[in-house]
């Protein structure tokens, strides 16, 4: 069960809005639980530096593939942020295995290779193309070209109902006229 925190917090992220509270406030139990050494030290510092690391990467060139890939992947809490942008949990526990895959000496593909076989392509900030996500890639698209094509049937329709109006409108004029030299009243 969520708390009206958690609520909040999880509509505030769907609608883009920022929070007068860290977001991982709703979840105080489950961060204190949580090792120091995963966590940021401050959700300031997160956003100014990038992801946060566990100290466990010795060479810069393993800390800038590290930072590179965190702003490939997805927050599966977030959703709506990369792992380097999120202080969730459970992002800091995927900031985690990146760190000790790059330590394994396996390739970037490989490392997004193995986070897409454990959460789907969801985690990647960029799914491939490819049947099952061919809706979120044509999805914009299509909509795009339906609501083109309601505004032009309802300009069309506004036009020939003008169209329609006027040719009424002389109709009448014209039988006025007709019934007017019938009467003689001219």
């Amino acid at each position: 069960m969520r708390t009206p925190l958690a609520i909040i917090s999880l509509a505030a992220a769907l609608l883009g809005a920022s929070l007068p509270w860290p977001a991982g406030a709703a979840d105080a139990p489950a961060a204190a639980s949580a090792p120091a050494t995963a966590a940021p030290a401050s959700p300031g510092a997160t956003a100014a530096t990038g992801p946060t690391d566990t100290g466990i990467l010795g060479s810069p060139e393993q800390r800038a593939r590290y930072h590179r890939l965190a702003e490939e992947l997805r927050c599966l809490v977030c959703q709506n942020q990369t792992l380097a942008d999120s202080n969730a949990e459970l992002a800091a526990d995927l900031r985690h295995q990146v760190e000790n895959q790059i330590l394994a000496g396996r390739s970037d593909d490989e490392i997004k290779a193995y986070l897409v076989q454990r959460y789907g392509d969801f985690v990647l900030y960029r799914p491939p193309m490819k049947s099952s996500t061919w809706l979120l890639w044509l999805g914009p698209f299509a909509l795009l070209l339906s609501g083109g094509l309601v505004w032009w049937r309802v300009q069309r329709r506004s036009r020939a109902a003008q169209a329609a109006d006027a040719a009424r409108a002389a109709a009448e004029g014209s039988d006025l006229e007709r019934a007017r030299r019938l009467l003689g009243e001219q």
